[in-house]
């Protein structure tokens, strides 16, 4: 034994500061980090309430489910991004390219109608998958972004790993947008949400019901007022668990309260309000709500 342990090889304190960094890294998912995630507040005081963080953390992937084909939740993905650009900061957008899933261009009014910036919006169209991921990567790692947006269909675990390291070693937000109907899956992601459309309501003096985009308005007729609804289907705190689901909890108690809400979008303000009506929904177990058995009422 003491031959076997003469003969062992020196530590090397490269490996160990390595193998050191690694296991911190790995830590942050299996108990609260010391370092606290810098936060975006989404500016819906009932959502940032109900996040453990009180808003958005920076440094994390972020999963979008569109809950219908309408573009609700590219939409919420905009709303996002220009939240966390704030004054200054540059975002980008990785979309499909031509024969790939996906939607067609991006509206650039509508955009800007939700308060995103385009002169600080990069969008990069991506023949494959793995072209939409590897710019991802590149561009969470480059630190010269405050968040990037991605639109994926199908995702490999290690895949969404590699995102959630990137986005952390710079502190830059990844969202990961994904079309109605994928299947849920482990992820590493901190926050997964699925936004739909919802039955519009005119306001009270509207005489024709015209539905315009964000920002539309004229003279021609008065505006409906778009409404989304956004469910919190899970979000991760960095305690030991498993997954929050809809409407559910985890034995740490990572999200609280109301996990679905009704938001109408407000030109006057250039954000969101929580619908007057919305009656706020008790969780329940995660086995008493499947991922798919919500239904969304869509915009006539």
């Amino acid at each position: 034994m003491a031959a076997s342990m003469a003969n062992s090889p020196r530590p090397n304190p490269a490996v160990i500061a390595e193998l050191s960094a690694r296991i911190q890294r790995i830590g942050r998912h299996g108990r609260i980090s010391e370092r606290p995630l810098p936060v975006v507040p989404l500016g819906i005081e009932t959502i940032d309430a109900a996040l453990p963080w009180k808003g958005l953390p920076r440094g994390g992937l972020h999963e979008v489910v569109a809950a219908d084909i309408s573009t609700a939740a590219a939409g919420f993905c905009a709303v996002v991004l220009a939240r966390l650009a704030g004054d200054d900061g540059a975002v980008a957008w990785c979309r499909p390219g031509a024969g790939c899933h996906g939607p067609g261009l991006l509206y650039g009014p509508g955009l800007v109608g939700l308060g995103l910036d385009l002169r600080r919006l990069i969008v990069v169209r991506a023949r494959r998958e793995a072209d939409l991921l590897w710019a991802m990567e590149e561009g969470l790692r480059s630190g010269a972004l405050v968040a990037m947006a991605g639109e994926t269909a199908t995702l490999q675990p290690v895949a969404l790993r590699r995102l959630q390291l990137a986005a952390e070693s710079t502190g830059t937000a990844a969202l990961l947008l994904r079309p109605a109907g994928v299947q849920p899956a482990a992820t590493p992601a901190l926050t997964r949400w699925r936004i739909g459309t919802a039955r519009a309501q005119s306001p009270p003096d509207a005489a024709d019901g015209v539905v315009r985009p964000p920002g539309g308005g004229g003279a021609e007729g008065h505006r409906v007022r778009p409404r989304w609804s956004v469910e919190l289907l899970r979000c991760r705190t960095g305690i030991a668990g498993p997954p929050v689901a809809a409407g559910g909890l985890s034995p740490s108690g990572a999200c609280s309260g109301a996990s679905s809400w009704l938001l109408e979008w407000c030109d006057e303000t250039g954000g969101f309000v929580v619908a007057a009506e919305l009656q706020h929904r008790s969780p329940k177990p995660a086995q008493a709500e499947p991922a798919q058995a919500q239904a969304h009422a869509t915009t006539p």
